[in-house]
């Protein structure tokens, strides 16, 4: 039986021996990946191990990954100068607001490096860097979330932390603002960190940082946590680089097409045993994978877009004046059957790798003729044509009349 989230403190104690507040694992099965803790004293009298003049010096260097953050709190208004930066920059920054953060500091400075002893209990390809930040009263990053697991250990100074273990918390960014700030944020915790003090937050935990009192130091140890999208984009390289180029898509179980341009499930069959990892996938997104795959593979041209775009009333109007639409010559169609997950539509027709709602009929007739005259009123068909024939793929054509 799971426990209540009650019977989990989100603050504790550490101590030498126990810098978590707790044994490594017990923190890996109730805290890593799950929830927040703030960890009172993790490191008692702790003692930076690199100086505000050292990291400023560093984020002159070339090479060196650092930004520079301003804030003009009365404005709202914030600013980001990237490294390398020049003494110049320190030179005229104000008592207030600022922040300076460098990247991968343990991979400059041995003493840095040393921090990551007290992390062993973690797989150490899982470490990505520790960041290094040094911020003046009022200086912070603003409100976001972080895509890792981070620890966040006050090295010198005070910090004002704030965040969120709102689920449902909006994650919405300022689109005006470099840093990816959160456009809302409410938090439900708040704590003033002293030196000594660390914070785990797991992925995705809104939070904001700020320091008050005086000058401020922060070591932010973060983890590798690549993305779906990067793992799946990374193994089909890898895979791709490893398979024989004479190994193709084959169907020598072909059997006589029922609907011109259909992509039907004996082809999905084919292509689960042509794939080696196409099994995982589900039917409507290997529909659509291949679908667009299909109709965009070795194209020599696309069809441009008209000159002058047409919306629905006048779309509308032509066809019903008798005009003929002409599939353009460079325009590759394709399409899939109904599927459950696809609505009112019924399927979808793939043009040149675009994927687009559509109905059954319309999608094999547009496939199989290359003149047509039609005059839907169904708003699916209506919308797919008037894609088409924005996007160039379907020519409008007024026949002459004998």
């Amino acid at each position: 039986m799971n426990k209540p989230a009650a019977s989990f403190p989100i603050e504790v104690r550490g101590s030498a021996r126990q810098p978590l507040g707790m044994r490594p694992a017990q923190f890996l099965r109730d805290y890593w990946q799950k929830r927040p803790l703030l960890v009172r004293r993790a490191f008692a009298d702790f003692v930076p191990p690199l100086q505000p003049d050292d990291l400023a010096g560093l984020a002159c260097e070339d090479g060196v990954l650092a930004r520079l953050i301003m804030h003009d709190e009365k404005r709202d208004r914030w600013s980001i100068r990237s490294g390398p930066l020049e003494e110049s920059d320190f030179a005229n920054t104000p008592d207030h607001g600022w922040m300076l953060q460098v990247q991968d500091v343990d991979k400059w400075d041995n003493d840095v490096a040393g921090l990551l002893q007290h992390f062993r209990f973690l797989p150490s390809w899982r470490v990505d860097d520790i960041m290094a930040s040094y911020a003046e009263p009022g200086g912070g990053a603003g409100p976001h979330v972080s895509p890792c697991d981070v620890f966040l250990l006050q090295g010198l100074g005070q910090q004002h932390w704030a965040i969120s273990t709102d689920l449902h918390a909006p994650k919405e960014v300022r689109p005006e603002v470099e840093l990816k700030q959160l456009a809302q944020f409410e938090s439900t915790h708040e704590w003033q960190l002293e030196p000594g003090d660390m914070l785990y937050l797991p992925p995705d935990v809104p939070h904001d940082g700020v320091a008050f009192g005086g000058p401020c130091m922060l070591f932010s140890l973060g983890m590798r946590t690549p993305s779906q999208i990067e793992l799946t984009v990374d193994l089909a390289d890898h895979i791709a680089e490893r398979l024989p180029e004479a190994q193709r898509y084959t169907d020598p179980d072909l059997q006589p097409a029922q609907a011109a341009g259909e992509i039907d499930r004996a082809t999905l069959t084919r292509l689960r045993a042509t794939l080696p990892f196409a099994a995982a996938l589900d039917d409507a997104m290997l529909f659509d994978w291949f679908g667009c795959f299909i109709t965009r593979y070795r194209n020599a041209q696309v069809p441009a877009a008209p000159d002058k775009l047409l919306d629905v009333a006048s779309l509308s109007g032509k066809l019903g004046s008798g005009a003929q639409l002409l599939r353009h010559p460079w325009s590759r169609l394709a399409w899939s059957r109904p599927a459950r997950s696809r609505g009112s539509a019924g399927c979808m027709l793939y043009a040149n790798g675009q994927a687009h709602p559509a109905t059954p009929v319309l999608a094999q007739r547009l496939c199989e003729q290359r003149t047509l005259e039609l005059n839907p009123h169904d708003p699916v068909e209506l919308a797919l044509l008037l894609a088409l024939v924005n996007d160039g793929h379907l020519l409008l054509h007024k026949p002459r009349r004998r």
